[in-house]
């Protein structure tokens, strides 16, 4: 992928937090992911059509998925209910969506976002997409986006 097609998740992952949560983000060094499997227990996952298809992932500690849900809820879950997911779901879609207004050349679409759970999940990705991993630190954890996106002339 080019930087050019990265750098809006960066930015957009950055932003999202700080808005919705109030937290402040710092980035981590990318890394190439190996094999399919999530990095961490709760994961958001959106799919990409258009110019390009690709895949974005929003993966997080369980802890740090409770915590979202408490900010943005007023109330701490007990457990990793609906609403945590619908939490995790919903940062995954704002990320994809501001991404995607500074990717207006690839024409993107979003798809719903589907939340994943539990130790040893797995993320397809499109077959010919190399992904990437931004890790980020938060102050209340960690959490790592992965955007795998076909290669593309635009």
């Amino acid at each position: 992928m080019k930087a050019e097609q990265i750098n809006p998740f960066l930015i957009a992952t950055h932003d999202v937090f700080q808005q919705m949560l109030g937290w402040e983000l710092t980035r981590g060094q990318p890394f190439l992911p190996e094999g399919f499997a999530a990095q961490y227990e709760v994961t958001g996952v959106i799919g990409l059509t258009g110019a390009t298809t690709g895949t974005v992932a929003l993966s997080m500690p369980r802890e740090l998925a409770l915590a979202v849900a408490e900010s943005l809820l007023g109330e701490r879950p007990s457990d990793l209910t609906p609403q945590v997911a619908d939490a995790v779901g919903e940062l995954t879609n704002m990320i994809a969506g501001a991404a995607k207004a500074r990717l207006e050349a690839l024409q993107l679409s979003l798809g719903l976002p589907t939340v994943i759970t539990g130790q040893s999940t797995a993320i397809a990705f499109p077959s010919r997409a190399v992904p990437i991993a931004i890790p980020f630190q938060s102050p209340r954890g960690p959490l790592v986006v992965e955007v795998g996106m076909l290669p593309t002339t635009c």
